[in-house]
């Protein structure tokens, strides 16, 4: 495999290409395209699902992106350190009866030395809102306030 940089161990500058090449291939809502930044053998914990490899994550970002219409997301980096990145991240999306969900959590990551994520653990918690209090726009800078 070819490596995928920016390569570990990070320093704040390429930590921060990392999130944000997280984020714009995140809101591109392709499964394929996502799961290429992952390890063949990436381990999740997303909520209470496990997921175990490439295969498994395009599996569990098509039904993700099933269900949640119109995803926009956006993370910041929290903290790094060697081939760790912590994020916290907002995204907000509707369901199928048009009801819209602002999620928000922490995800931690761990990468392989040719900059895969071989690792991805996510807390998420999220919350019914009105379509009038969507606001998250990508690549906008730091998140609002929850």
């Amino acid at each position: 495999m070819d490596p995928r940089p920016p390569l570990p161990p990070f320093t704040e500058e390429t930590a921060r290409a990392k999130v944000q090449a997280a984020e714009d291939a995140w809101n591109t809502r392709d499964p394929e395209r996502v799961a290429g930044a992952y390890s063949v053998d990436t381990v999740w914990r997303n909520r209470h699902e496990h997921v175990r490899g490439r295969e498994e994550v395009v599996a569990f970002l098509t039904r993700k992106w099933e269900r949640e219409l119109d995803y926009r997301l956006r993370k910041n980096l929290w903290a790094f350190e060697g081939n760790r990145i912590a994020v916290r991240f907002q995204y907000e999306s509707r369901d199928a009866s048009g009801q819209w969900w602002r999620s928000y959590g922490n995800e931690l990551w761990e990468f392989d030395e040719l900059g895969y994520m071989a690792r991805r653990e996510a807390s998420i918690n999220d919350v019914a809102i009105d379509e009038a209090d969507l606001r998250v726009t990508p690549g906008e800078g730091e998140l609002p306030p929850f």
